[in-house]
């Protein structure tokens, strides 16, 4: 396994379009790896998510896990999930402002609306279909792994700039006000 180099905002590859993952692709050995890297790849910046754009890979994969994150230290858990190839539909119109961040934008924070429910349905990393409903935080980073995948980063979504915050002044002035995710 290995520690995969993160793109940052401005790299054109976060604002591409991922290719989805052929079916009989996903157990190859070439996959299986990439997926394993892009868990450690997460797991060694302390991320609730990361999807293959931002380790400059276009194809329709991103895992997704909070277990004793330092960085989400009061964010329910959420196991292991491998995504591949998803189709995110929103379960109704509540949508729910909340703090985020990206391990593609470093140290900066703000505020993003997000549907409080959605269902998931994507191929798992053995290639079994998956359909699940995710609500509130879950929710949330699957939306934002979601829009990486389709060259959307979390800015796009926001509806007013001022509560874009380098982290030191996040922490110092809004640290509380809002549920984050990254």
């Amino acid at each position: 396994m290995a520690i995969l180099k993160v793109a940052r905002l401005g790299h054109p590859v976060l604002r591409q379009q991922a290719r989805p993952v052929p079916v009989d692709a996903i157990r190859s050995p070439e996959i299986q790896r990439f997926i394993d890297d892009l868990i450690e790849t997460m797991r060694e910046y302390d991320g609730a998510g990361l999807a293959a754009n931002q380790v400059h890979a276009l194809q329709q994969i991103a895992v997704i896990e909070v277990q004793g994150n330092p960085r989400y230290p009061d964010a329910p858990l959420i196991p292991l999930t491998v995504v591949i190839n998803p189709v995110v539909t929103p379960l109704g119109e509540e949508m729910e402002e909340g703090w985020e961040g990206c391990l593609s934008v470093p140290d900066m924070r703000g505020v993003v609306p997000r549907y409080t429910a959605v269902r998931l349905q994507c191929l798992d990393r053995e290639g079994a279909r998956v359909e699940l409903t995710a609500k509130d935080f879950f929710a949330r980073v699957i939306q934002h792994e979601s829009d990486h995948l389709n060259g959307t980063v979390y800015l796009d979504r926001m509806r007013n700039l001022s509560t874009l915050s380098h982290i030191a002044e996040w922490q110092r002035h809004w640290l509380g006000t809002r549920e984050q995710a990254d």
